[in-house]
């Protein structure tokens, strides 16, 4: 009787148990932060048994490498995983479409587009043989995707050779996603009881009256996203550079090393995820190593001109890609050039006369100062008068009390003169 009551009780609390659904966010440039996000959310709506995954896509496009990554998570998610570009004036441009038709359900909402998927050159410029690989390659993979997933392959392949876009209405027409929903919750009663297939057989999706789960970006991939951006990551540099040369021309003040340190790490971190031309970014070396040369060789400023050439030049080219979320704002390179050039040829150079100025206090700054003999000097001693103070002096030579004498070294709490008419 009990087992039996038992029974009944874990029947209907099972019953009263609602199916959970999984929500995420992706706005912005694909790339090795939001592929790992986006990998961890699979993993996470998987070990959950979430009924399904929805990522709200918004994106102009990104690393071929990184999108990758992401279907094969799809593929291989045993949740299903829908791909939803929202809101309003979204896009799934170029990586998104192959994230899109990867999804085991596409849709989008009112006022968005999808297309435009053409390879663009990655780092080095492409010659028409690579890019006609390129384009060969993204094509084979994006039709595959669509026959897989029952989409318009035709479409998918012209979306990659010819660049064409489509709206909602067009892409709903065309085969390309699944359905138009107005919002998420429309979304999810939209799907309900709809069959998919996933790597674990069909599965027929129970989503009407589900608990929403959403799930935002850590801090942690906030901020790997924030400095992946092409300018903060080209700022980064600079203050990396920056501090890392205080550090060698002071050494012991710690800090500006410390940041230059982090600073320059997180770069580097950065140019793993961006097109960086190599050539540019030496240019930009080159440029750093000219403006310090110019301190102490005189050039007339030809090495000033130089450095700023390099650097601009450099800037320009440090990011190469046809895709202006990957290329540095002219607005930013224009102020960081001008900057680092003053800071290099007037900061620096005025630090570098200080540096060669003698000293004027201290024991260091008595060398080459006149006084007079307070006593007659010899080689066992005497004594000076110097700036209205009473030195301990010796000399090589013997000197009377009343002649000029100049220092010529200090040692210890003694002070070494000669005859100031003898120099």
């Amino acid at each position: 009787m009990i087992s039996v009551l038992s029974i009944i009780i874990s029947a209907a609390i099972a019953g009263e148990q609602k199916n959970q659904v999984l929500v995420i966010k992706v706005s912005g440039v694909i790339n090795p932060v939001s592929s790992e996000f986006i990998g961890k959310s699979i993993k996470k709506a998987n070990d959950m048994h979430a009924e399904l995954l929805v990522i709200e896509l918004d994106t102009p496009g990104g690393l071929d490498t990184s999108m990758r990554s992401i279907v094969k998570e799809i593929i291989g998610s045993e949740a299903p995983v829908v791909v939803y570009v929202s809101p309003s004036g979204a896009r799934a441009a170029s990586a998104g479409v192959f994230i899109s038709l990867a999804a085991h359900v596409s849709a989008m909402s009112p006022g968005t587009n999808i297309g435009a998927a053409h390879p663009v050159g990655v780092g080095d410029k492409m010659d028409k043989t690579m890019s006609e690989k390129a384009t060969n390659d993204a094509a084979a993979y994006i039709k595959s995707l669509a026959e897989k997933t029952g989409r318009n392959s035709k479409w998918a392949e012209e979306a990659v050779r010819k660049s064409i876009s489509a709206t909602e209405t067009e892409a709903l027409k065309e085969n390309v996603i699944d359905l138009v929903s107005k919002d998420l919750n429309t979304l999810l009663k939209d799907i309900d009881g709809r069959k998919v297939k996933t790597v674990i057989g069909e599965k027929t999706l129970k989503t009407f009256g589900a608990d929403v789960i959403t799930d935002e970006m850590s801090l942690r991939y906030k901020i790997l996203d924030f400095i992946t951006d092409p300018n903060v990551a080209y700022m980064l540099m600079l203050l990396g550079f920056y501090g890392i040369f205080f550090e060698l021309t002071n050494p012991g003040a710690i800090f500006p090393g410390v940041v230059g340190g982090i600073c320059l790490i997180l770069a580097f971190y950065a140019f793993q995820t961006l097109p960086v031309n190599y050539a540019g970014l030496l240019l930009i070396i080159l440029a750093i190593i000219l403006f310090i040369l110019e301190i102490k060789v005189v050039s007339h400023g030809v090495l000033t001109i130089g450095g700023i050439i390099a650097m601009f030049i450099g800037s320009l080219m440090l990011f190469e890609s046809p895709s202006p979320f990957m290329k540095l704002s002219l607005f930013l390179i224009l102020p960081a050039v001008i900057i680092t050039a003053m800071f290099f040829t007037i900061v620096l150079s005025l630090a570098y006369k200080a540096y060669k100025r003698k000293p004027v206090t201290g024991s260091e700054g008595l060398v080459g100062i006149e006084g007079i003999a307070n006593s007659d000097i010899t080689k066992d001693g005497g004594m000076v008068l110097l700036h209205g103070e009473i030195w301990s002096a010796f000399s090589d030579e013997n000197i009377l009390k009343g002649e000029k004498v100049k220092v010529k070294a200090v040692k210890g709490l003694k002070i070494k003169v000669n005859r100031s008419s003898g120099d």
